[in-house]
């Protein structure tokens, strides 16, 4: 028998104007064992509403196997997340992401990553989160042809992120569904100068420049309206100097800043201006991607 555990890291989508198009890779992992048995399928570590054939993670490490053309055998799968569940960090694609590698390790890693990313995207849809957690650092996406196709862009640094993690959860395809099908040619124009110098800010790391380029015109203003004190909170974000937009379709809000005090501002106020609870959690830029960290 053998048994690999993959350690994928959270990932963060959008950066404001990027839609559908930038990702970054933080700090936060989720660790998922694949343990080939004899027959069956078994998932620990996680709530049993997720421990049937649908788990993401089977499935990615099923269609790994069917491109292959690899028999299915027995698999035991144990699941420990520190990424929470719908709250826009990317905890479906580390599932996917973890899957699509873990197959791909045990049969001897005969796929390429852009491979995995192929057949991941299939799946999810879009490759923002999918494409940071398989590949580390800052990146932007596009699919062309019906394939993903990546790049990786530098970051200055010296920048930290600050995530505000609230106590209530936020599906995909709800935030997805209150955006409009159509956007005029403004709008249009705004975000794709807005997403250049947010990828520049980055770079570079002008805060004040990435303050300004964060804005959005696409998603944020509708998926806002879903997300209790929202507002309140960008309003005590736009007192520093931190970058501030949702994670993803949210209801995560994330603060990317080069004051390595913001955590303590904001800890002194946060809790005035909120009915939910928030919590904070700083994180750094992951580099590195999805890896093995245990094979037998």
């Amino acid at each position: 028998m053998k048994k690999v555990t993959i350690r994928v890291p959270a990932t963060t989508a959008n950066l404001g104007p990027g839609f559908d198009a930038f990702g970054c890779a933080l700090s936060l992992y989720t660790d998922v064992t694949f343990e080939e048995t004899e027959y069956g399928l078994e998932i620990t570590g996680c709530e049993e509403e997720f421990t049937g054939p649908d788990n993401l993670a089977y499935v990615s490490y099923c269609a790994v196997l069917a491109s292959l053309s690899e028999e299915v055998r027995g698999i035991k799968i144990h699941i420990d997340a520190q990424i929470p569940i719908g709250r826009g960090l990317g905890s479906s694609a580390a599932l996917l992401v973890a899957g699509a590698m873990g197959a791909n390790v045990l049969r001897g890693n005969k796929m390429s990553t852009q491979g995995l990313l192929n057949i991941t995207n299939a799946m999810e849809g879009h490759p923002d989160n999918l494409a940071p957690a398989f590949y580390g650092g800052l990146t932007a996406s596009m699919v062309d042809n019906g394939l993903p196709v990546t790049v990786n862009f530098p970051l200055h640094p010296e920048w930290e992120f600050l995530a505000l993690v609230p106590d209530f959860p936020l599906a995909t395809h709800f935030a997805r569904s209150v955006l409009p099908t159509e956007y005029n040619r403004a709008d249009a124009v705004y975000n794709i100068a807005h997403g250049a110098m947010v990828l520049k800010a980055l770079e570079l790391g002008d805060e004040k420049l990435l303050r300004n380029a964060m804005q959005d015109r696409i998603h944020q203003p509708y998926r806002k309206k879903l997300i209790a004190d929202y507002e309140a909170i960008e309003g005590l974000i736009r007192t520093t100097s931190a970058g501030f937009c949702l994670s993803g379709a949210g209801p995560t809000l994330l603060c990317i800043t080069r004051d390595p005090k913001l955590q303590e501002k904001l800890a002194k106020k946060l809790d005035d201006i909120t009915e939910a609870k928030w919590e904070m959690i700083p994180l750094h830029i992951e580099f590195e991607g999805a890896r093995v960290i245990d094979q037998e």
